[in-house]
């Protein structure tokens, strides 16, 4: 008992390398169980975990017939080591591949009757010799090593020419993900070699031979970082794959330093515990990356598919507004003479082709500034003018449209005539926002009046901290255009100042509407540091549109 509760280092140095095959193996794994390289990894690891056990038990057991048997389960265990090392090797990194027939027709089938073979005398007849303290040191070989041997051999140096052959081919460039297995597998053989081969055979000093596990350990972690190069798990799953790894080391230290069989037992439920909880944890961690990857892959996709249709949209809505600016100057000479005299009968035709052409181009630069809008493209040139100009002059011009509907189009300004400085583009704010208000206002009111106000408020403005932030702590203007139409209903509200947003009703009344003209508004607002909004008490009484901007 005192001989099993003691500190042993070759137990600390298998129970690490077990350890780190088994988490690594697991991850690799569950990271993409349908890769053939994850998949041929995943074997290579578990018969590697189960191989260093065993070997540790052999040299730890007293009983010579148990301790024969268990290394025939050694060797035979080896075989399948060395197969799933062949069959890693060629497969990475591959995710789809099928192995030739001449691999599962010859050399796994040839595999397995050596591995069987192994457990019979034919390979390890008896125990040879003793030490003192009852464990074997000797057993004599039967004719059936040599065969072992020769598969073994032939296993592990086809697997090496395989993979030196695939590094070859490929361009120096992407020879990196190649690099961490090359190194791994020159390190484990350089220490199988010198401690297990020629220690044990020119300098009769096997007592290394229990620490082959760990000569394992570089492989292993090569191929697993190699296999983290190549993308086949995720660094997030790879560092839990690494907590999970310590604790197991930590709570195999607590065996280890226990002094009571009860306490030895208790801890090795708690070790089994940690790793069937990390390995559940990996797998989870692996579950919320996919998710998280196929969340971002559709988030591209979309994107992709947006631009590509924001690029559609511009280039369609260019080539019309070609044709359509092209159809406006083909009828305003006609109007204006240059073919001659329009007769009476064709020259209300012509104004309303005019019109109706002057819209249709309206409406295509009104889609076309909305995607420049949103993709940021939009540059405004702030100079400072006078708002209340400004407004007069585009109610001015309104007036002869509201007129022709029988509405009163009025202007309700600062009695004092004071000017509105105000720093800003002057051609995006008249041209889109108080144009945009007016005739929005003049469509959607069948009859009675528009009203469009202006106004400073000397106070700061609702949004104080916003404001202030933007250099509005003087105070700000305010526009009102007020009319008596059709309201706005909670429904509607919703969808104003959005993208291509239309009111339940609005293309009845305005055929021409595309829906941006708003979202337009408020996206020149904004980019001046102020707000618009819309009020109406509800469907058929009126809407009011206020737009602040900070002074």
């Amino acid at each position: 008992m005192t001989n099993i509760l003691s500190f042993n280092v070759d137990l600390i140095v298998t129970g690490v390398a077990a350890a780190g095959m088994a988490v690594l193996g697991f991850t690799a794994f569950m990271s993409d169980s349908r890769s053939t390289t994850t998949r041929s990894f995943f074997l290579f690891t578990m018969a590697g975990t189960v191989w260093s056990l065993l070997n540790y038990s052999f040299y730890h057991v007293a009983n010579p017939d148990l301790a024969l048997n268990i290394m025939r389960l050694v060797i035979c265990v080896a075989v399948w080591f060395v197969l799933f090392l062949f069959q890693f090797l060629y497969a990475f990194p591959k995710t789809d591949f099928t192995f030739p027939s001449w691999y599962q027709r010859i050399v796994v089938p040839g595999a397995a009757f050596v591995s069987i073979l192994t457990l019979t005398s034919f390979v390890f007849v008896r125990v040879s010799a003793l030490s003192p303290n009852g464990t074997v040191v000797g057993i004599e070989n039967g004719p059936g090593i040599f065969l072992f041997v020769a598969t073994v051999t032939a296993l592990i140096f086809g697997g090496l020419l395989i993979f030196i052959q695939k590094m070859k081919r490929i361009p120096k460039e992407a020879q990196s993900v190649y690099k961490p297995v090359s190194w791994g597998l020159l390190i484990t053989f350089v220490l199988i070699i010198t401690f297990n081969l020629i220690l044990p055979a020119f300098f009769n000093d096997s007592r290394f031979i229990l620490y082959s596990a760990i000569f394992i350990l570089p492989t292993v972690i090569g191929a697993a970082y190699a296999i983290r190069v190549h993308h086949l798990f995720n660094i997030k799953v790879f560092s839990t794959a690494l907590l999970v790894f310590l604790l197991s080391i930590v709570s195999f230290g607590e065996i280890i330093f226990s002094d009571t069989l009860v306490l030895v037992l208790f801890r090795t439920g708690v070790l089994v515990f940690v790793l069937i909880f990390g390995i559940n944890l990996i797998g989870s961690v692996i579950r919320e990356v996919e998710q998280r990857e196929k969340i971002e892959k559709l988030a591209k996709e979309l994107a992709d598919t947006n631009e590509r249709q924001e690029g559609l949209i511009r280039f369609i809505s260019h080539e019309v507004k070609g044709y359509l600016a092209k159809d406006s100057g083909a009828f305003a000479a006609l109007l204006e003479g240059d073919f001659g005299t329009l007769s009476p009968e064709l020259t209300p035709f012509v104004e309303r082709a005019i019109a109706e052409t002057r819209t249709g181009v309206e409406s295509v630069m009104n889609i076309l500034k909305a995607s420049n809008q949103k993709k940021g493209t939009t540059e405004y040139k702030k100079e400072p003018f006078d708002m209340a100009a400004l407004v007069a002059d585009k109610v001015q011009k309104e007036k002869a449209t509201a007129t022709a509907k029988r509405l009163s189009l009025n202007l309700i300004a600062d009695p004092a005539g004071a000017p509105y400085m105000f720093t800003g583009d002057k051609a995006e704010i008249g041209d889109h926002v108080l144009r945009n208000l007016i005739e929005n206002a003049i469509n959607y009111t069948p009859s009675g009046t528009i009203d469009v106000s202006l106004k400073k408020d000397p106070s700061t403005s609702l949004n104080s901290t916003r404001d202030k932030s933007l250099g509005a702590g003087n105070g700000k203007i305010i526009i009102t255009v007020r009319d008596t139409g059709m309201g706005i209903t909670d429904e509607d509200k919703q969808r104003l100042f959005t993208e291509g947003g239309h009111g339940k009703d609005s293309q009845t009344i305005n055929v021409h509407s595309t829906g941006y003209g708003l979202y337009i508004v408020k996206n020149i607002v904004t980019a001046h540091g102020g707000t618009v909004r819309a009020e109406s008490a509800g469907a058929g009484k009126g809407s009011t549109f206020v737009v602040e901007f900070p002074v």
